[in-house]
């Protein structure tokens, strides 16, 4: 039917065409008939696939702007997470920083526990390695005045001689 509407728009077009220029009247209304029908059979062909190309086109842009959104929504989802995550590394780094302070402090006192014991026994090596250095000085110097007094004649000297003598080399 409608096949038929078109055939008979396109002749009636050529129908309705006039000459009226060569008659010297005006043919506007023709011309406008003309130009209602050119429009109504490009509305009729092409109105159609027009429509479905434009809700198509639009149709796509609303899919690509859901995307988008989509995409949008995602990011906004995983830069909370980016933020949550940071500030859970930011409170471990100074729970980090507070064990590492108190660790530092416990390892300093036991390295200064260990500097005060290894001080200690050096004192008392010293002071023992001191008095046995003092009881071999007193030997060598017994030694040395008991052999002076044993060189010189033991006939000279009495006890008491010997006593002052021992007393003033040990004073």
């Amino acid at each position: 039917m409608s096949r038929i509407l078109v055939l008979i728009l396109m002749i009636s077009t050529y129908a309705l065409a006039s000459e009226a220029a060569h008659e010297g009247g005006t043919d506007i209304v023709q011309r406008t008939v003309n130009f209602l029908l050119f429009v109504g059979l490009i509305w009729y062909l092409v109105g159609e696939p027009v429509k479905n190309f434009f809700v198509s086109r639009s149709q796509g842009i609303a899919d690509e702007l859901k995307k988008v959104q989509e995409k949008l929504d995602e990011s906004i989802a995983l830069k909370k997470e980016a933020l949550t995550k940071i500030s859970e590394a930011e409170k471990f780094a100074e729970e980090l920083a507070v064990s590492s302070k108190k660790e530092n402090k416990i390892i300093n006192d036991n390295i200064m526990a260990q500097c005060d014991v290894e001080l200690e026994a050096m004192v008392k090596q010293h002071a023992s390695k001191k008095e046995f250095e003092q009881r071999n000085m007193v030997r060598d110097v017994v030694e040395t005045v008991v052999a002076e007094t044993l060189d010189q004649s033991s006939e000279i000297f009495d006890r008491e001689a010997m006593a002052n003598v021992i007393l003033k080399k040990v004073a």
